[in-house]
């Protein structure tokens, strides 16, 4: 933080002990962002419909803004906010920066929805730690409130194939009303006392009450949940690799229910 010139500014989030310990050490201008009465940035009257996000930002006791965004989620409106706060930094009007926002469609393999098959919303996104699918359930559930929310996890990542962040995968997971775990991805190349173990992590969610299976491959996975999809249900598929084509297998087998009907 110190590397950041006098003439400089930072915004940081207002909610994060190690995000104000190292902020604590900047030489230029601070402005924190967030949900409490301290922030500079202040996000009130946040409110999800229909997958898009609708808030207030205040400065100073007054309000600044009010925002709109197509993408549900605490995370991405504190996300925007921030922006909002940098690009404001930067002479960007505060219209210019409202539609910059309200016309905001993401990117690929963030929260996207790869296909609608009989009633059954599938989506895509890129979770390859703890924290990112908490955040990414979090975010489906205020999107499809009425839903019955599916997880399907296909531990990849370096971070989510090791076991040191197992209880936190356990806690994120349990955000979802059902868990799909598959096998973890090229096990053998994790040196076997760090290897994240999923019949552990599957008991653990099942123990918190949310209930969980392990599968062996897509093929597993697909054989058991596709007889107990219904309309409504919303699958998130969780994964930074192909997934051995379950984004393309899947539609197709609810498909393929459809039609035997």
């Amino acid at each position: 933080m110190n590397l950041v010139p006098r003439r400089g500014r930072i915004v940081a989030y207002d909610a994060s002990e190690n995000v104000s310990e190292c902020v604590s050490r900047a030489f230029c201008a601070v402005e924190r962002y967030g949900f409490s009465e301290s922030a500079a940035w202040q996000i009130r009257n946040l409110r999800f419909a229909e997958g898009s996000s609708h808030w207030e930002i205040w400065r100073a006791g007054a309000l600044w803004a009010t925002m709109q965004m197509g993408l549900a989620g605490e995370h991405n409106v504190l996300n925007a906010t921030a922006a909002a706060a940098l690009a404001h930094g930067q002479g960007i009007s505060c219209a210019a920066i409202q539609r910059a926002l309200a016309s905001f469609r993401s990117v690929k393999r963030r929260l996207e929805v790869r296909a609608v098959v009989d009633g059954v919303t599938i989506i895509d996104d890129f979770a390859h730690h703890p924290t990112a699918i908490r955040e990414t359930l979090r975010a489906l559930r205020s999107a499809y409130p009425q839903s019955r929310l599916w997880a399907v996890l296909e531990p990849r990542s370096n971070t989510l194939r090791r076991k040191v962040l197992a209880n936190d995968l356990v806690a994120s997971l349990c955000h979802a009303d059902q868990v799909v775990l598959a096998g973890v991805y090229q096990q053998s190349r994790i040196p076997e006392a760090e290897r994240l173990h999923p019949d552990e992590v599957v008991a653990g969610i099942n123990q918190a009450g949310t209930p969980a299976e392990l599968c062996a491959d897509v093929n597993t996975i697909l054989n058991s949940m596709v007889p107990r999809l219904r309309a409504g249900d919303v699958v998130a598929i969780l994964s930074n690799g192909g997934f051995d084509g379950i984004y393309e297998k899947l539609p197709a087998r609810l498909h393929e229910r459809g039609n035997q009907r």
